[in-house]
């Protein structure tokens, strides 16, 4: 299982409904809107570095108000 943490810029007013929308993907662990440089974070997981990939690119980045994603996958050092 990989997990990943996903921050997200929305566009001005728009970051509570991403969060929202992006809780009821499959996959989400827990979306939360902030403060700060980020308007969304996303905890996220999957069964392999690529599922996370197509899970980010097919369902997070289709969500309507998102401007930027960054991934952070979680390592264990």
């Amino acid at each position: 299982m990989v997990q990943a943490y996903i921050l997200i810029q929305t566009e001005v007013g728009k970051a509570s409904a991403v969060a929202e929308v992006i809780s009821k993907i499959e996959g989400v662990i827990q979306a939360e809107d902030v403060t700060g440089p980020y308007d969304v974070i996303v905890r996220a997981q999957a069964d392999t570095v690529d599922d996370l990939g197509r899970m980010v690119v097919a369902r997070v980045q289709q969500v309507d108000g998102i401007t930027r994603t960054l991934t952070c996958p979680v390592v264990h050092i």
